[in-house]
């Protein structure tokens, strides 16, 4: 059967099913990321009502699935019957029976009226309510009679299984809807009268008698005001046909309830549903008037081809709303096309790349409504319009449309800021190199987009993909011009500092005072500071063992130079387990420049041949922990050299600073040479055998990039190193040599063995 609507995952589901039946529960991540895709925000302009049918990667817009299928009305229904029983009851307790539906209290009152005798209800409410007035009780009456259904409407379902049928049970008493029927056309107050009406039709829907339902509607539609309950009575109506099969009809039902109900219109718009080609066209066919065939094309363009929709509409009724939020949903499907990435592009083929994806005959179809100015909201089509001419490269006309918009559009926030937003990027669009003079007409407008939007955010506003665009874009026109430094700034590249020179000149950079206005503002955006990069050049010191150099950029470095250590950086065990170090009890907390400062110490007094077995043993901890095998990898994590638990979160350079223990190593091997007695040699020829273990992992799995199940199914994952068997073979006799045996399952396999 072919189909000509795209439908989403949700149109699985039974049409009828979703209208009224249960509540559906499901998570919603509210479509953050549209902030992040997009710079065209749809609630500037359009009514909330159509919030939900906005472009989304959800079921619906900002709500995932539509929940308030038991409570869309309330607030409404409540407000009505306040104001009909002129506050003989007040809103709380009205509230109470109007929404709990399986309130007992309800049935026990309308005993109290059937049989005139009091109970315990009657003798509570009748203390706070005159149940004898004769509105209180036709309320009670008629609330007995909804309960009843409710019993059968409010029946919930597994959201998560689509081919439940909701309706497990349907009413099949016709003599009481018949009742309800008759008290419809007894009722005099015109308030109750409706109420009956619109009670007699829920209640054919839920039962077996479908059909006598639209004939009852068909018989007294005219009668009725066409207020609230008369669309949602619609709305049965138009599932009863859609469980008849009448596809067409149902359609054509739905889209007049789109049109005139607002607070039912994703309602409708989930439940339109044409089966083929031919029921559009019979849906179509059905409209009396334009009004009627714009309803149609709304919802036909939700589902299918906005920019067809819209040019229909625009024929038909031009001042319709529908056509705005249609209008929301192709700026954003236009969006969604483009390649945001900038990686390896030059701004010229960034700008082919944007122009080539955006369709010509949606630019051509907006230019022309916008400059009709016969739309309710010109000034959201001017937008729109100027935004697609900046897609296109026609910044000219972009700024014109523009213009339009900010001479009419309303002065909210949200609006404000949304031309605003155009018109930088539009604005930045123009430039292919810059200079003095064209920085000037970007500079506020950055500085608003990085520096103050952040603090103070506009509700719902779209301006995170535009910042994020704006870095890559400068950064991209840097880098045509040369200049690393503010390439870096606007589009950080963790590699940079890798680079000595590069280093060096983001450091003058950032420390000297004379910046320019645009420089300003990319330092101040800059996630690297002044800090970080002497902290990372005091890592790399400490690594290279040039612990005076360590030591003066450590200082340098604010307040990262008295970050702590989480566990003894001087330990040295037999088992390496940081968390264990970590937990342990610590008699002094270590920062990053005492360990420097410590460090400094013992090796002068190695210098001096001062203790040099304890020295050069403490040394050798210290350096070891301070690597990816010890406790204190605190100490080269940071903004620059990055964070992570292995070593394959590290770009390469720093993935073999933290894996190499040579200089730990080198520091035992003089520790060992000192050694007065076997058990200091057992132990410093151990703590050789970590480093030569951490070595042959290097070579063998780390350098190799190897997978975790490549390393898992390896079925040698360790040899005997020569710290082992220098062990083995000449210190067997020692308290340590028993204490490695008892904690290092390495080496008890290599003595078994």
């Amino acid at each position: 059967m072919k189909k000509t609507f795209l439908k989403k995952l949700l149109i699985a589901f039974s049409a009828v099913a979703l209208l009224i039946y249960g509540t559906i529960y499901a998570c919603s991540d509210g479509d953050w990321g549209w902030s992040f895709d997009s710079n065209f925000t749809p609630e500037t302009f359009v009514d909330k009502s159509y919030s939900p049918l906005f472009l989304s990667s959800d079921v619906f817009y900002g709500i995932g699935f539509d929940t308030e299928h038991r409570t869309r009305f309330d607030s409404e229904n409540i407000k009505d019957w306040l104001s009909h029983l002129e506050n003989r009851i007040n809103e709380k307790d009205l509230a109470f029976f109007l929404t709990d539906s399986s309130s007992a209290d309800v049935s026990n009152l309308f005993l109290f009226y059937k049989k005139g005798k009091p109970n315990k209800t009657s003798e509570k409410w009748n203390k706070k309510i005159k149940l004898e007035d004769n509105r209180i009780k036709e309320f009670f009456l008629f609330l007995y009679d909804a309960q009843l259904i409710e019993t059968y409407s409010t029946q919930t379902f597994d959201s998560w299984n689509y081919d439940e049928t909701v309706k497990k049970e349907v009413m099949s008493d016709a003599k009481w809807i018949k009742s309800l029927e008759q008290k419809y056309n007894d009722a005099k107050d015109p308030f109750l009268k409706n109420r009956y009406w619109f009670l007699a039709i829920k209640a054919y829907f839920y039962s077996a008698q479908q059909p006598n339902g639209i004939a009852f509607f068909t018989q007294t539609e005219k009668s009725v005001p066409k207020n609230t309950l008369y669309y949602r009575a619609l709305a049965y109506i138009a599932g009863i046909e859609y469980q008849q099969k009448h596809y067409a009809k149902s359609n054509y039902l739905y889209s007049k309830v789109f049109d005139k109900c607002p607070a039912m219109r994703v309602v409708s718009a989930y439940c339109f549903h044409p089966q083929e080609d031919k029921d559009w066209k019979q849906s179509l066919a059905m409209a009396k008037t334009d009004e009627e065939k714009t309803a149609l094309w709304a919802l036909q363009g939700y589902y299918n081809d906005e920019e067809k929709a819209i040019a229909e509409i625009y024929k038909l009724q031009p001042k319709s709303p529908h056509i705005d939020y249609l209008l929301t949903r192709l700026i954003n499907k236009q969006e969604n096309k483009i390649d945001h990435s900038f990686k390896d592009k030059t701004v010229a083929q960034n700008k082919k790349t944007t122009k080539d994806s955006i369709s010509k005959s949606a630019i051509n179809l907006v230019a022309k409504i916008a400059q009709s100015n016969k739309t309710a909201q010109p000034y959201l089509w001017n937008a729109a319009s100027g935004y697609l001419e900046t897609l296109n490269g026609n910044f000219k006309q972009a700024d014109k449309n523009f213009n339009e918009a900010e001479d009419k559009m309303p002065k909210t926030p949200l609006a404000t800021s949304q031309v605003r937003l155009l018109r930088l990027v539009n604005n930045l669009s123009k430039i292919d190199q810059l200079n003095p003079e064209n920085e000037k007409t970007i500079l506020a407008d950055l500085s608003w987009l990085y520096l103050e939007l952040p603090k103070n955010p506009i509700d719902n506003f779209r301006y995170e993909n535009a910042s994020s665009w704006s870095q890559n874009y400068l950064a991209a026109l840097y880098r045509s011009q040369k200049n690393a430094v503010m390439t870096e700034i606007f589009n950080h590249d963790s590699s940079f500092y890798d680079n000595e020179k590069q280093l060096l000149d983001m450091k003058a950079f950032l420390s000297k005072e004379n910046k320019t206005e645009i420089e300003k503002i990319g330092a101040s955006i800059y996630s690297i500071k002044l800090a970080d990069i002497n902290y990372f050049q005091a890592v790399k010191a400490t690594f290279e063992n040039k612990i005076p150099e360590a030591i003066a950029f450590m200082k340098q470095s604010d307040k990262l130079q008295n970050t702590v250590f989480y566990g003894n950086p001087f330990l040295g065990n037999i088992k390496d387990c940081h968390d264990c170090d970590h937990q342990a009890a610590q008699k002094k907390k270590y920062t990053m420049l005492d360990f420097l400062t410590i460090i400094q110490k013992m090796q002068d007094n190695i210098a001096k041949q001062t203790d040099v077995y304890s020295n050069s043993g403490i040394l050798g901890n210290a350096f070891y922990n301070i690597t990816h095998f010890g406790n204190g990898r605190i100490f080269y994590e940071g903004n620059i050299a990055g964070y992570g638990s292995t070593p394959d979160f590290f770009r390469e350079p720093i993935m073999k600073m933290i894996t190499d223990c040579s200089l730990a190593k080198a520091y035992y091997q003089k520790a060992f040479a000192s050694a007065k007695n076997n058990e200091q040699k057992a132990k410093t020829q151990y703590m050789i055998a970590k480093c030569e273990r951490n070595d042959y992992y290097n070579k063998k799995y780390y350098s190799l990039n190897l997978s975790a199940w490549d390393i898992q199914d390896d079925q040698t994952n360790f040899i005997a190193w020569q710290g082992f068997k220098n062990i083995k073979a000449n210190y067997s006799k020692t308290k340590y040599y028993k204490e490695i045996i008892n904690e290092c399952g390495y080496f008890r396999t290599y003595v078994q063995k």
